[in-house]
């Protein structure tokens, strides 16, 4: 035990100690290991608008279903107007992993199966839509006004910490 003892007091045993917990926290803030454990379900009810002309109905200028990238993931991406003129992404049915920075961003990538999309969404025009607020359910995510939704193609979401794909959603016009 005195051995044990007199090389754990050694400084260059306790600098290596130290590096090691420094890195282990390091590798645990970075991953985020217990988000894999962690569903977070969000429940929004579709958007209406008040006071608007009509009875505030959204109509839905494109929809997509979601493929898997680097998580299985499933759900439906609708692009929905409102009377009053707002834009809203909804996910619904969402069902993804939780992760790191999980983004929405619309892009103008097109949606590839495989390992071949999994990079290509933050590669040319898009659009952060905000923070993916929860891994499971049915959610929304307002599209800014001066948004040409006619440049974007698809819908990802995104990890911005490994700049990578969960799943993606080509949107196809009515």
């Amino acid at each position: 035990m005195g051995r044990v003892r007199r090389l754990l007091t050694r400084p260059i045993v306790m600098g290596i100690v130290g590096v090691l917990v420094v890195a282990v926290g390091l590798g645990v803030y970075w991953f985020q290991p217990w988000k894999l454990w962690v569903d977070e379900t969000v429940k929004e009810s579709v958007p209406v608008a008040t006071g608007a002309p009509g009875d505030g109905t959204a109509r839905t200028l494109a929809s997509g279903e979601l493929i898997s990238h680097e998580h299985t993931t499933h759900g439906t991406v609708r692009v929905l107007q409102l009377p009053d003129g707002t834009r809203t992404v909804r996910l619904e049915n969402l069902d993804t992993s939780n992760g790191p920075e999980l983004k929405v961003l619309l892009s103008d990538a097109p949606v590839k199966e495989g390992r071949a999309g999994w990079y290509v969404f933050d590669d040319g025009a898009h659009v952060s839509l905000g923070a993916l607020k929860g891994n499971k359910g049915d959610q929304n995510y307002a599209v800014p006004a001066d948004v040409d939704l006619g440049r974007y193609r698809s819908v990802s979401i995104w990890c911005d910490r490994f700049d990578v794909s969960f799943g993606a959603a080509a949107l196809s016009r009515p």
